[in-house]
């Protein structure tokens, strides 16, 4: 799952306003390429060089770091959201939730340096918690949506499988516990199991 974040916005017809446009989108790639290698806060200057423009155009178009981490923010929750939407290929409940360790595997591999950077710059960014408190409450939402009247109405079953779901469960397990993805997915369809009382799905 390749990621790229623009602007988000059509680009515009005059040409003026075209190259204002690329140009704010040259910074926004550049700051996710410099994430991407691992580089949690890239100075403006980092930022600056690999877009190829000048630093007085970085801070042309955002104001401030925060501003260019808002924007880059905002734009990965929406592309992560789609494909945190996409159709589910099971056609029963049990096999959809099965199918959202399979997904979210997906996203959090592809999205793990940036979701890393935000959890660095949320501790001073009101507007970063929030787009981050939306985005997992949209996780959490598509979650819900799968289970039936059951597993939903017990309140400790749904905070454990909305956990053993989370980004930071994946990453205690391909960091911390130093798994491989294929082993980190198969202790968590072992969890669900036994969480959902029934077999491997998957």
């Amino acid at each position: 799952m390749a990621l790229h974040v623009g602007t988000g916005e059509e680009p515009p017809r005059d040409g003026r306003r075209r190259r204002s446009h690329d140009s704010q989108q040259r910074i926004v790639d550049g700051m996710m390429a410099l994430i991407s290698e691992g580089n949690h806060t890239p100075s403006a200057e980092q930022v600056s060089e690999r877009a190829g423009v000048g630093l007085r155009s970085v801070f042309r178009h955002f104001k401030d770091m925060e501003s260019l981490h808002r924007e880059m923010s905002a734009v990965l929750a929406a592309k992560l959201e789609k494909a945190a939407r996409r159709p589910f290929v099971a056609t029963d409940w049990q096999g959809q939730v099965f199918e959202l360790i399979e997904r979210r595997a997906k996203i959090y591999e592809a999205a793990a340096p940036f979701l890393e950077a935000g959890r660095i710059h949320r501790a001073k960014s009101a507007v970063l918690r929030a787009n981050h408190a939306k985005f997992v409450g949209v996780l959490r939402a598509i979650m819900l949506e799968r289970l039936p009247a059951s597993p939903k109405d017990d309140g400790v079953m749904v905070e454990a499988l909305d956990m053993l779901l989370s980004f930071e469960a994946w990453q205690r397990l391909r960091r911390d516990q130093n798994l491989s993805a294929s082993d980190a997915k198969a202790v968590l369809r072992r969890l669900m199991s036994r969480l959902l009382n029934t077999p491997d799905v998957s």
